[in-house]
């Protein structure tokens, strides 16, 4: 790797590259590697033998030196805490090993969402295998609302639960547990969602942001929680003697569910969740999931899954029956063994999906033109649009289109005709979200709120948008402005067309995978000429790259057409641009192809503003 600019350093070191003061993204490109990182790669390149471009790449993601070895094939065994070490998992295993023991129906009440359909899988499928039936609830987005309720939890009563478990769901649920006391149905929770001192009586409420719980494992999303928690009725369910007579299920075997959950929710891809994601996805290779299996195939998943497919193919796909359809698909898909009903289901989500494309498309042109309005007079640390017509299971996805657009955190809410409104929010790092909502809901500003610091729900009254509006810009229009200052772009490197092969790909994944808290490598392709670019699809802009030795790189920059970037790209059709993106593997009847996705250009001629 070549081309990084030895000048315009950092005072950690960090030189610019190719001297891009000013990109078609309006940011700075820099190196990511300080120059202590760049010491560290340079022994772990000579003590372990990898290439440089992984160690380079290690490093910089602050890897040290003696835990290199171990990250390089990071396993569950070597990773997975003492179950124990989680406030409350002693009893909720307990509680649940009765509930075994007893031969009792155990009802599961899931979020609508990928992480509550995963994890809502994942725990009827280890009850299945030890001969346990279970009913799986996911609340309807609209009729029910986010979380268990009431008239659920009677229902779920009377068809004869002798136990209910919340999954990603219920750590705020008091109203809903106090009827489940009522009725005498007693609750476990696992959870993840960030929660304050006071939590409602339950018989167990496993959540690693409890406040006083001391695991430090905090990142894991619901499914890796409800793992952790499987791993620890296992160990007592042995203890129990259950095993003598059947054979232990395999809990290996639901890692590809869990790196579904663990991708879609957007935690940090460190520790124990990477060991999760990286077996999950060797697991999802066998197919052995019928509704993960048929997902791949609706999706055009081709070759081997990474977390880009996750997040944006399959995940998708899972949310759209939370998000406009029926919420249950997607548990129901990733808990049949039929094939058929699989192909049935997936077919549907597919379907559903392009629905929820076309919704959300006319919705963002809605919020977009709200939020220019606002950025234009006001400039709030904060967007808050919505509208009565919008549809309250794609508010998020506005939200988070909002806030790539406008480098700040933005909220899409949907009213009803009383004016109450269902909002979701999205946050730039550094911006705790969150934390924002819940003082909001204390404050009596919010009827409802919570999440955590990168996304966030609300239900407000619309007389009370202004106070919000007010509150969040007294609460975060200091740490908004300080995050949109960082305007770099972080490079692991510069190489050209011809140096992008599958080799290096391969060797890129043992420093994988990549994601939340973990980032994908960035490469700079110095002065390469746009041979063809064209738009495809929903707003893609297609392209070709050469460099000086005539070697080519396919790439694309997605939903780029309307913006700076794709513009660039597409007014220098003939000429050369500095090209920043990461590279991924293809494969098509059998053969590998290495695709470029377009993250930032910036023209050699005009790039040193």
């Amino acid at each position: 790797m070549t081309g990084i600019d030895q000048t315009a350093s950092t005072d950690d070191g960090r030189r610019r590259v190719l001297g891009v003061t000013r990109s078609a993204g309006e940011r700075t490109w820099r190196e990511r590697l300080t120059q202590p990182q760049a010491a560290t790669a340079l022994a772990i390149a000579q003590r372990l033998g990898v290439p440089e471009v992984v160690a380079r790449v290690m490093a910089a993601r602050d890897v040290p030196l003696e835990a290199a070895e171990r990250f390089l094939d990071p396993t569950i065994k070597d990773l997975m805490p003492d179950p124990s070490s989680l406030s409350d998992m002693e009893a909720a295993v307990a509680r649940v090993a009765d509930a075994v023991g007893a031969g009792a129906r155990i009802a599961i009440f899931g979020d609508y969402d990928v992480d509550g359909a995963t994890s809502s899988a994942v725990l009827s499928r280890y009850l299945s295998a030890i001969g346990i039936a279970s009913r799986i609830h996911i609340p309807d987005r609209i009729i029910e609302g986010y979380g268990p309720n009431g008239p659920a939890i009677r229902m779920l009563r009377e068809e004869g639960a002798g136990l209910l478990v919340c999954v990603d769901c219920g750590s705020v649920s008091f109203e809903a547990f106090a009827e489940a006391r009522e009725v005498g149905l007693d609750v476990v929770v696992l959870d993840h969602h960030q929660v304050g001192e006071e939590l409602p009586a339950t018989a167990a409420l496993v959540n690693p942001n409890r406040q006083d719980d001391l695991s430090g494992l905090g990142h894991l999303a619901a499914v890796g929680v409800t793992f952790v928690f499987l791993v620890g009725l296992n160990r007592e369910l042995r203890r129990r003697g259950m095993f003598r007579t059947r054979r232990e299920p395999d809990l290996l075997a639901l890692l590809d569910l869990v790196a579904v959950g663990t991708v879609c929710d957007v935690v940090p891809l460190k520790g124990l969740n990477r060991a999760f994601v990286r077996k999950g996805l060797l697991a999802m290779h066998g197919r052995a999931n019928a509704g993960l299996a048929a997902l791949g195939d609706v999706s055009r998943v081709h070759g081997r899954a990474t977390p880009y497919h996750l997040g944006f193919m399959i995940g998708p796909r899972i949310n759209a029956g939370g998000r406009i359809g029926d919420a249950a698909l997607g548990a129901r898909l990733l808990t049949t063994d039929d094939m058929d009903e699989a192909r049935t289901i997936a077919e549907r989500l597919d379907g559903l999906n392009a629905e929820r494309q076309a919704i959300e498309a006319e919705m963002l042109l809605e919020g977009d033109a709200q939020a220019l309005i606002a950025t234009q007079q006001d400039d709030p640390a904060v967007l808050l649009t919505g509208s009565p017509g919008w549809h309250p299971g794609v508010v998020g996805l506005v939200a988070a289109r909002l806030k790539e657009r406008y480098r700040r955190p933005a909220f899409a809410i949907a009213y009803d005709v009383d004016g109450k409104g269902t909002g979701s929010g999205r946050s730039i790092p550094g911006v705790d979200l969150g934390a924002a909502v819940r003082r909001a809901v204390d404050e009596k500003i919010l009827e409802k709120g919570g999440g955590h610091a990168m996304a966030a729900g609300l239900t407000v009254r619309r007389e009370k948008l202004a106070d919000l509006a007010a509150f969040l810009q007294d609460a975060l229009a200091e740490d908004v402005a300080a995050a949109r200052s960082a305007t770099e772009l972080k490079i692991d490197g510069a190489m050209t067309a011809g140096a992008a092969s599958a080799d290096l790909l391969h060797m890129l994944e043992t420093a994988g995978p990549f994601g939340a808290g973990h980032p994908e490598p960035v490469f700079a392709f110095p002065s390469h000429r746009v041979t063809f670019a064209d738009t495809v699809g929903k707003g893609h802009v297609r392209l070709t790259l050469a460099d000086g030795g005539g070697s080519t790189l396919k790439a694309i920059a997605f939903k780029a057409a309307d913006t700076p970037l794709g513009q660039a790209i597409l007014g220098a059709r003939g000429s050369a641009l500095h090209v920043a993106g990461a590279l991924s593997l293809d494969t098509w009847q059998g053969q590998e192809r290495v695709q470029l996705r377009v993250i930032d250009v910036a023209d050699p001629q005009r790039s040193r503003l």
